[in-house]
């Protein structure tokens, strides 16, 4: 496997400050992770309201345009997007969704698939969710 030292230098780092004995440790750490993120998202079925949060690289090449005809391709789900200039390199967008949950979940790992993505987060809930505060 091969990664970028960047990204490298930067695992490293966390896995000196979380503990780990080994860089072997900390990978399959966050492959569990990985693997128990990807299982949730596959629950997630339903009507549902929800938001998929990501940070992109804004100079790959037509990776602003693609974003911008999928959410076309999903007016029905998205019911708001708002986009924000982290640097000169990285943007943020928050997309708020509100529908079935596999097509969220679909256009989530959509998303979550295409070059200059770097994170990628859905969070979805039942609309009935009792929403008052507990005494």
């Amino acid at each position: 496997m091969s990664l970028p030292s960047d990204l490298l230098d930067r695992f490293d780092e966390i896995i000196e400050k979380r503990g780990y004995s080994s860089r072997s440790e900390a990978l399959r750490d966050a492959i569990r992770n990985y693997i128990v993120n990807y299982e949730w998202m596959s629950e997630v079925q339903g009507e549902r309201v929800g938001v998929i949060s990501l940070v992109y690289e804004h100079d790959q090449r037509g990776l602003a345009d693609e974003l911008t005809e999928i959410q076309h391709r999903h007016m029905g789900l998205i019911t708001s997007s708002v986009h924000v200039h982290l640097d000169h390199e990285n943007c943020l967008e928050i997309i708020a969704l509100h529908g079935d949950g596999d097509a969220i979940r679909r256009l989530a790992e959509t998303v979550m698939a295409l070059k200059g993505v770097k994170y990628v987060k859905l969070n979805a809930i039942s609309p009935d969710t009792n929403y008052r505060q507990l005494p």
